[in-house]
Formats: C-alpha cells, sequence, structure tokens
C-alpha cells in the first residue's frame, strides 16, 4: 500500500547520495508495521540467546557463567554505595527499561491503540483475563499446600516478542486483525503480569522511602502538566524513583511503568499545524536557494533544514518519540541480555522423569499450554455469544485456538515473574525455569501448526490493488 501512494509522488529531482545501510525518505512504513517487524527479529535473537545460555549452563562454561552473573557491581559517590550483583542489575535494572517500554506501549495502546475503542477492546480483554486467571487456578491446583505455591503468576505471562515472530513465519496467512489481537491481548496481559507482581511479589515494604517515591510520582505528574516535553526530565526522576523503590522493596521495575504513564502523549503541533509550518519552511527554503547551492556551505538553508528537522519531532509527542527509539535497544539489546542471564539451567531439568514430572514443572506447562488454550477461548467465546465484542476480521474459531496456543509462549515474562517467586531456592527455580522453557516450545510449535492450517482469507481491498497497479504503471 505503502509503494502505490508513493507512485503518486515518484517524479523527482535533485541528486540523492544512495548508502546501503541508510534510510531516506520515501519509504512509508505504518508503526504497527514496524512494530511487528521488530518483535518478529526479537523472538529470533531470543531463542538464540537462550540456546546459547542453555549450552553454557551445560558445559565446561557452567562455573564461570555462574561467577560472572554474581560479580558484584558498585556505584560509589562520596559516602554513598550502592552494590548490586551483575545478575540483579540485569533483572530489576535493564529490565526496568524494558517496563518503561511496555508502559509506553500500554499508554499508547488505551489512548489511540486497539484498545481505546470499547467495540474492539472487549473480546482481547476478556482473553488476556481468562489467559491470566485459568493458567494461575491450573498451577494452584498443582501446588497447593506445597512450598511451590508462591509460583501461582509464572504461567500468567505471554511473551509478546516469541508469539510475534512465530505468527511473523506464516505471513499473509494470518489475517492482519488476528496479529492486533493477538497483540493487544498481549499487552493486556502484560498489564496484569505488572499488577501481579506489585502487589503478591513484594515481600517488605519501607514507609519512609515509599513516601519519597510517592512524591517523585507526583513530580514526575508536576512535569506533565507543566508541559514539560524533554525526556531527560523524566528519565532523571525516573531513575531515582527507581532507587527509592528498590529500598521500599517494592520491585523496582515498576518505576519504568509509572515513569512511562507520565510521558506525555499530545504533540506540539496538530496535523494542520505541522503541515502549515513544513509549507512554510519549504518556501522559505526554496527562496534562498541559489544553483549549484550545497546545504553544508549555505547557512541559511541549513537553518531552515535544522528548524524543519525539530518541527518534525515536534509533530509526534514525546511518548511516540521514546517508544520508536527504544523498541530496538529493547528488543535486541536487553530482552537477549536477560534471556542470557536466565536461561541457563542443567539439561537434566528437561531430561529426567522426576525433573519434569513435579508439582511445579507440571503446574507450569499445563498452565501455560492448557491453561492458556482454555482461558483465552473460553472468554473469547463467551464474549462473543454474549455480544460483547467481534471476532477480528476475516477470523475464525480456528484463527483463536492458534492464538491462544501462542498465548502460552511465556519465556520473559513468566521467567522473570520465577526469580521473584523463588528467591533463594535454586532448585524450584530451575524447575519453573524448565517448566517455562518446555511450555514455549510446546505452544508456539502448536500454536504455528493450528495457524498453518486455518483457513486463508482474501483481505486485498481494491483500493490497494489499483495503487499496486499505478505503481507497476509509474515504476
Amino acid at each position: 500500500m505503502a509503494k502505490g501512494v508513493l507512485g503518486k509522488f515518484r517524479v523527482r529531482k535533485g541528486r540523492v547520495f544512495e548508502a546501503p545501510l541508510e534510510g531516506a525518505f520515501g519509504r512509508l512504513v505504518t508503526p504497527f508495521e514496524e512494530f511487528i517487524r521488530r518483535q518478529s527479529s526479537s523472538g529470533l535473537l531470543l531463542v538464540t540467546c537462550a540456546v546459547i545460555a542453555l549450552i553454557i549452563a551445560n558445559s565446561p562454561l557452567q562455573e564461570g557463567y555462574e561467577h560472572l552473573l554474581e560479580l558484584p557491581v558498585s556505584l560509589h559517590a562520596g559516602d554513598w554505595n550502592f552494590s548490586l550483583s551483575l545478575h540483579h542489575w540485569i533483572n530489576d535494572g535493564l529490565m526496568a527499561i524494558f517496563f518503561f517500554l511496555v508502559g509506553l506501549e500500554l499508554k499508547r495502546e488505551f489512548l489511540v491503540g486497539e484498545l481505546s475503542d470499547l467495540k474492539h477492546a472487549v473480546l482481547p480483554v476478556m482473553a488476556a483475563v481468562g489467559g491470566m486467571l485459568v493458567p494461575a487456578l491450573i498451577y494452584a491446583a498443582f501446588n497447593s499446600g506445597t512450598e511451590g505455591a508462591r509460583g501461582w503468576g509464572i504461567p500468567m505471562a505471554t511473551d509478546i516478542a516469541f508469539a510475534v515472530g512465530c505468527i511473523a513465519l506464516l505471513g499473509n496467512r494470518v489475517p492482519r486483525a488476528v496479529v492486533t489481537f493477538l497483540v493487544a491481548l498481549a499487552i493486556v496481559d502484560d498489564l496484569g503480569a505488572i499488577l501481579v507482581i506489585a502487589i503478591w511479589y513484594t515481600n517488605s515494604v519501607n514507609m519512609v522511602a515509599l513516601a519519597v517515591a510517592g512524591v517523585l510520582v507526583v513530580i514526575l505528574w508536576l512535569l506533565k502538566f507543566a508541559g514539560v516535553r524533554r525526556s531527560p526530565a523524566y528519565i532523571f526522576v525516573g531513575v531515582l524513583l527507581w532507587y527509592e523503590l528498590h529500598i521500599t522493596g517494592v520491585h523496582a521495575t515498576l518505576a519504568g511503568v509509572i515513569t512511562a504513564m507520565a510521558i506525555p502523549a499530545r504533540p506540539k503541533y496538530d496535523p494542520v499545524a505541522f503541515s502549515t509550518f513544513v509549507k512554510d519552511i519549504i518556501r522559505s527554503f526554496d527562496r534562498c536557494f541559489r544553483p549549484g547551492d550545497r546545504i553544508i556551505a549555505n547557512d541559511a538553508l541549513r537553518a531552515r533544514v535544522n528548524a524543519l528537522g525539530k518541527g518534525v519531532g515536534m509533530a509526534q509527542s514525546p511518548l511516540q518519540r521514546m517508544e520508536t527509539r527504544l523498541h530496538i535497544p529493547v528488543a535486541f539489546l536487553v530482552i537477549p541480555i536477560f534471556a542470557l542471564a536466565n536461561a541457563g539451567i542443567p539439561v537434566d531439568s528437561f531430561t529426567s522423569t522426576t525433573a519434569v514430572f513435579n508439582p511445579v514443572t507440571l503446574g507450569v506447562i499445563c498452565g501455560l499450554v492448557l491453561g492458556k488454550l482454555v482461558g483465552i477461548v473460553g472468554a473469547t467465546w463467551l464474549g462473543w455469544k454474549l455480544g460483547f465484542g467481534t471476532l477480528p476480521t476475516a477470523a475464525s474459531f480456528h484463527h483463536i485456538v492458534g492464538v491462544a496456543l501462542l498465548g502460552g509462549i511465556g519465556f520473559t515474562m513468566s521467567i522473570f515473574i520465577s526469580e521473584l517467586a523463588f528467591p533463594g531456592n535454586p532448585e524450584l527455580l530451575v524447575q519453573a525455569k524448565a517448566g517455562v522453557l518446555l511450555a514455549s516450545v510446546i505452544a508456539g510449535v502448536a500454536g504455528f501448526l493450528v495457524l498453518r492450517k486455518a483457513p486463508v482469507s482474501e483481505e486485498f481491498e481494491p483500493e490497494e490493488e489499483e495503487e499496486a497497479e499505478q505503481w507497476t504503471e509509474e515504476g
């Protein structure tokens, strides 16, 4: 579709210096398409890092691997000292950036995304709730009255990168609306996981530090209402909030979500004002241009290009700009490092009968695979039958079953909750992680196969076909 739109404007003058790694004007990709592409690539990288971690943990490098993770990393300033192991810096520090991105995505979805329209939001929300409650109940049934009972939150989560990556492998066989349904479901799922972490996986609370954290939250919202649009101000307060939450005993990664909710979602220029601004700048640019001029040698041209660059930034809200900038570092750095630090478990956790057939591992596997399937499909069917919402365009319950199975890929958030549920209990932690990895493989393969067999519907609209033909004729 983007090519069809651009086909109308293919006549261009002047010289363009091409470089293979540079982007340029002329390539239109919607934010959702870019999001899907990055999540797909991130899912493949996650698989690679998880396999590498498993290999290291079952090789002679295991001792060095564990020693590296326990290595203390300290910050000093005068008499002040703050020290955590490398493992804690990854799980508490780097993952705060991941939660910050999740918070930005949540806010955008509720403001202008799929979850902003009640008619479209009802079924994904119901599906997400069903997909959290049923797995938790199944896990609790396996572990009631045991020391593993604390891990009931582990099978509640869905890993959006892995799930979207599986769908991406199917190409156009899966309707776009089904992908949107899965993304909306996973985002609500993330919100549920965040609430579970905040409420149930906090042991003790330092009330003084909590009061200071409350003041910092107020400051974040004062910055927003005062019209501050510079992201460094919010990041600075967010880092202080992370530190205070760490002291309180509330999980520090929640600072990322809280900070994200304060980021302004309104741009400086609305579309009309931005269009007027750009046209004025271009007209001024043309008046200053003389044949043979180069921008680098003409201060007037350079000033107008700078103004245009700043104006383009102001046409997007701070929320949009930060979300766009964070997708790549989170998808290709933060989450892979988390996988390398947390997916390394002994192979006998998968191969021996006693390692797999224990309440924790079985509870996680059954919760993620069967619980997600029953919870998501059941809640979607109930909402559809009661008339609360409609199925995604061109989708059938065959697609919903496939999405429900992919929802059982828990990886990132499930492993994260495992670390919170069983601190200081390596045996249960390994059992939980083994369950997460096995369930994710089972759910991913099953979901892929179900969606691969789903009926393929024709979604190519006449308008898009005309644009494609025009592109062919003109290009």
